[in-house]
């Protein structure tokens, strides 16, 4: 069966972006109709976030992302077999020469999940190194697929989450941008809870301890989907690099985790829908306190 869908999307991403986007909003929404884990999963996230919105506008927030996500699972075919000339016009590279002056030292790029997480990623390598940690699948076609189109190009090295972050330090250190998203729900461990859309959230303090570590900067890289209809395309931006990170102040880690989320909230307001409600991102709860799911 995934070898029929692996063939399907392969067939699809020969169409145009913008009815392979029609069509992926379709398969959106019907995945908000057919899957009411994540819909209530994805419900939940948005009271807890948007308590303000009504019942209303958040189920309409809620359609609009499954849209968005259902986008993004079809657009895969393009990342993974597209001509490095499609995706450049598909993906534009806003900010990229901020990145030259950091060719020879070590960089985190903090980038959050967004849907359009895998476009920025394939882009950027077309013009960088990039050193990234993947979680393996139980489906280890899917994987194959997975990685050997992020690996396509031969800028990307991977390292699995359970060989931890030794082979990306590495690899980081010769020179490739560690692509990396901490802001999942990983558990307790090293992981502090701090405020998240005014939700105590665990947050494990990974990026500060790297960028200590390694003495790497951090520069945030968000990927959007943008335009609509024959416009339809994605914006993958590269930010300011962070100044005075990471802090070794008082509140220490708990100051540094405040800072990364921060930054995600601000980054989520401006395009709500595109960010990955779908994750059970308030799973882990401090002591005492009963489960939100």
């Amino acid at each position: 069966m995934t070898r029929i869908v692996l063939v399907m999307m392969w067939l699809l991403h020969w169409l145009p972006l913008p009815l392979l986007a029609a069509l992926g909003r379709g398969l959106g929404l019907a995945l908000y109709v057919l899957v009411p884990e994540r819909r209530h999963v994805t419900l939940t996230n948005l009271g807890l976030c948007f308590p303000h919105l009504s019942v209303p506008e958040r189920a309409a927030l809620a359609k609009r992302h499954f849209a968005a996500f259902g986008r993004s699972i079809l657009e895969l075919g393009l990342w993974w077999w597209a001509s490095p000339a499609r995706i450049r016009r598909l993906v534009r590279l806003d900010g990229g020469e901020k990145l030259a002056a950091y060719k020879d030292r070590p960089v985190i790029l903090l980038v959050p999940h967004f849907v359009g997480i895998d476009a920025g990623a394939i882009r950027l390598m077309l013009e960088h190194g990039v050193v990234a940690i993947y979680t393996r699948q139980k489906n280890r076609v899917f994987e194959a697929a997975m990685n050997g189109g992020r690996q396509r190009f031969g800028n990307c090295e991977l390292a699995s989450r359970q060989e931890g972050a030794r082979k990306a330090i590495r690899a980081m250190k010769a020179g490739r941008f560690f692509h990396y998203s901490p802001d999942m729900d990983y558990g307790p461990k090293e992981s502090v809870f701090v405020p998240f859309f005014g939700v105590q959230t665990a947050t494990i303090t990974g990026l500060a301890r790297l960028a200590r570590l390694t003495g790497a900067t951090v520069i945030p890289f968000v990927t959007r989907m943008a335009g609509r209809g024959w416009h339809t395309r994605y914006v993958a931006t590269v930010g300011e690099p962070w100044a005075d990170f990471p802090d070794a102040g008082e509140v220490g880690d708990l100051g540094n985790a405040r800072r990364l989320n921060a930054f995600i909230e601000a980054e989520v307001l401006t395009s709500p829908e595109q960010y990955y409600w779908l994750h059970k991102r308030f799973k882990t709860r401090p002591p005492g306190e009963k489960g939100l799911y």
